[in-house]
């Protein structure tokens, strides 16, 4: 009997790219935690231990039916909202540096906002599938879906976590706009909502000081930023070449947060250019091969929620890598994949399993469904 022929399809480069950026991930964080309190081994274990995690809760998502899951996206928004209230209250959410992020589970610390992201994500793209006929309606097609989003940014401000709310109202307008709402109603939202946040960040004097600080760097590098500098003065350590793994200095206690949010950088200094341009290039292939990807949905709920997952990946991703080259002010934010930080790896887990589930049922669509399919999500 002959062998079936090996198809390299874009949800498949996805996941080797994935796989890649995961163990570059492992190796960098478990040299730029070494001198963390409780030394390397203890991050790359609870690394490792929701690194399983993940993996299981992709399985799980890998293998559901997708359409029979809408049911369960309002109960999952209705959820996250939830918990999003619940952080903000000083006797249950657990504050960090001025933020109220985390719930307390015990063993371990949950950050809500990370699954509220896909609960977005879920909620939206099956409410403007089962309205997709009326999307060029003010109320149905732009109000109500907005409101919504809108909902999910201003319970994540309040945490405050500026970032993670600009990046929930990206992605909640760019699936707007995919859905087929109209640009008359999406162009003066986006330049109010971009108004509103520069105010907001105007009242914040943390957040502001992080802005006047990013447009002078060197003169701030003692101040407001300092974290930047140091991770510029990693990039200029590490060169082409990098100084060679466990040989960088930048996380003795030199670079905040080396083994989250700027991780990045002990990558540049003891990876050198090559590695850092390697990642760069993974996170690009994920996105391109995504957008082919995409093409193939046999709906439009299906269309937005694998649209929305990419965005998810891709524009953290962006933000992150912006932030620790400098040339985006300084938010903490995780580099998918690769940053310590559990909650942010079980949700990576999520969205990489809603890729290869549709992966695998996308690959045997049935002629006429796949016609009537391709017709609605072009509209």
């Amino acid at each position: 009997m002959p062998r079936r022929p090996l198809t390299i399809t874009p949800a498949s480069v996805i996941i080797v790219c994935v796989a890649a950026l995961v163990s570059i991930g492992l190796v960098v964080l478990f040299s730029a935690s070494s001198p963390i309190k409780g030394g390397p081994y203890a991050y790359l274990y609870k690394q490792l231990i929701f690194l399983a995690l993940a993996i299981g809760a992709g399985w799980l998502v890998a293998i559901a039916d997708l359409e029979q899951t809408r049911r369960f996206a309002w109960i999952a928004a209705a959820i996250s909202l939830a918990l999003l209230v619940l952080v903000l209250i000083p006797q249950i959410g657990i504050s960090v540096k001025g933020s109220r992020r985390w719930l307390n589970l015990g063993f371990t610390r949950l950050q809500v906002s990370e699954f509220a992201k896909l609960a977005l994500v879920f909620s939206l793209a099956h409410y403007l599938a089962l309205n997709q006929s009326k999307l060029h309606d003010l109320w149905r097609g732009f109000v109500i879906p907005g409101a919504w989003t809108g909902l999910f940014a201003v319970l994540v401000i309040l945490e405050p976590d500026f970032g993670t709310a600009f990046l929930l109202g990206t992605i909640g307008l760019v699936m707007l706009f995919l859905a087929g709402a109209r640009l008359k109603f999406l162009l003066p939202a986006i330049g109010s909502a971009l108004v509103l946040f520069a105010l907001l960040v105007w009242q914040n004097p943390v957040r502001l000081r992080r802005i006047t600080s990013f447009m002078d760097i060197e003169a701030n590098r003692g101040d407001g930023a300092y974290q930047l500098w140091q991770a510029i003065l990693a990039f200029a350590a590490g060169g082409v070449d990098g100084v060679g793994l466990g040989q960088g200095r930048q996380q003795n206690s030199f670079l905040p947060e080396a083994h989250t949010d700027f991780i990045f950088a002990i990558m540049g200094e003891e990876m050198g250019l090559i590695f850092t341009l390697t990642v760069v290039a993974l996170f690009v292939t994920i996105f391109v091969a995504g957008l082919m990807h995409v093409r193939r949905a046999p709906n439009l709920f299906q269309f937005l929620l694998v649209t929305g997952c990419l965005l998810l990946i891709c524009l953290q991703a962006i933000i992150n890598l912006g932030v620790v080259t400098g040339m985006l002010p300084t938010k903490g934010m995780s580099l998918p994949f690769i940053s310590a930080g559990g909650s942010n790896l079980l949700l990576m887990g999520l969205l990489v399993g809603v890729i290869i589930n549709t992966q695998r049922t996308w690959e045997r669509p049935k002629p006429l469904v796949r016609k009537r399919a391709l017709t609605e999500v072009i509209g």
